[in-house]
């Protein structure tokens, strides 16, 4: 359990350990999708006035996120090697400081997206503070094994809060940036629970590989690569995309599907931890080409008219 009193630390350990709290390289990845969704929201540069504001404040609000998850799951992460390491989990953060800086991040990203950006961002980005620190991390990841399923649609909502900081409502170009993230997220998190799975057993928690075991985990990761693929087709198909993007989507859907063959063909460790990684470079090199595509098909357009 975590201990009720912090030891005393200097102020720059201390601010280390609540910057730890937030999982900087999670929220990153949060507020580059976001910032994707503000750059196709519109057809030239954004409102830097508007787009610099709605970053803070998502940063804030998925920091504050981040922190809660680390408090509830605290004796959870001391028995996984994975997190171990948080502070929450070492006791080096008492859950009344853990606790108070969630708050207060929460506060001030909502107040910073309701005075400068609008309402409509304010109530989905706060909807994603609940859905995934309160009913994805408290109701459904002790719960059930399609924890990631489920809670996947709160992870999946940067693009949409993006778009909606620029544009004020929820387009559907930004649902199916959505969707593209929603259905990414099972076979992301079930290759990395496939090498973690003693992790997870030890943890008591229901995640895919060990309710139903890793050959029905391997052949799922597989479903929904496939499955993905089509969805990452939508934007060109939508006509909100041109060929630049058709052609990295396609290189790297199919790539994604034969990683997710091999692991269902023969598992191994190894395989599954690249797996993993490359699916980190998916999301984000699928996403880097919608922007260039965003920008780079009308000038070509121009350039051959």
């Amino acid at each position: 359990m975590a201990s009720t009193v912090a030891a005393p630390v200097s102020a720059a350990t201390r601010w280390a350990q609540y910057y730890a709290l937030t999982k900087p390289r999670v929220v990153q990845l949060i507020v580059f999708c976001a910032a994707i969704g503000m750059l196709l929201a519109e057809p030239g540069l954004p409102d830097l006035a508007r787009a610099v504001p709605a970053a803070v404040g998502i940063w804030l609000v998925a920091a504050a996120a981040a922190a809660f998850n680390c408090l509830v799951e605290q004796h959870i992460d001391a028995r996984m090697q994975r997190t171990a390491w948080r502070p929450t989990a070492k006791g080096q953060l008492t859950d009344g400081q853990a606790l108070l800086f969630s708050a207060v991040l929460c506060a001030a990203g909502s107040a910073v997206l309701w005075l400068w950006v609008n309402a409509l961002t304010m109530w989905l980005t706060f909807a994603t503070f609940v859905g995934y620190a309160v009913i994805y991390t408290v109701v459904l990841k002790p719960l059930t094994p399609q924890n990631i399923v489920i809670g996947g649609a709160s992870g999946a909502m940067p693009p949409v809060l993006g778009w909606a900081a620029m544009t004020g409502e929820v387009g559907p170009e930004s649902l199916m940036l959505c969707l593209i993230i929603f259905l990414w997220t099972p076979p992301h998190f079930w290759a990395l629970a496939l090498y973690r799975a003693e992790d997870y057993r030890k943890a008591g928690l229901p995640m895919l590989p060990i309710t139903h075991g890793p050959e029905f985990t391997r052949l799922q990761v597989l479903l929904y690569t496939v499955v993905l693929f089509a969805a990452t087709l939508l934007p060109f198909v939508y006509r909100m995309s041109g060929w630049i993007y058709l052609a990295a989507a396609t290189l790297l859907g199919l790539r994604f599907i034969q990683y997710a063959f091999m692991l269902w063909r023969k598992y191994s460790d190894g395989l599954a931890r690249q797996t993993f990684r490359f699916s980190i470079w998916h999301l984000s090199l699928l996403f880097a080409a919608l922007l260039l595509d965003h920008y780079l098909e009308p000038w070509l357009h121009r350039l051959v008219a």
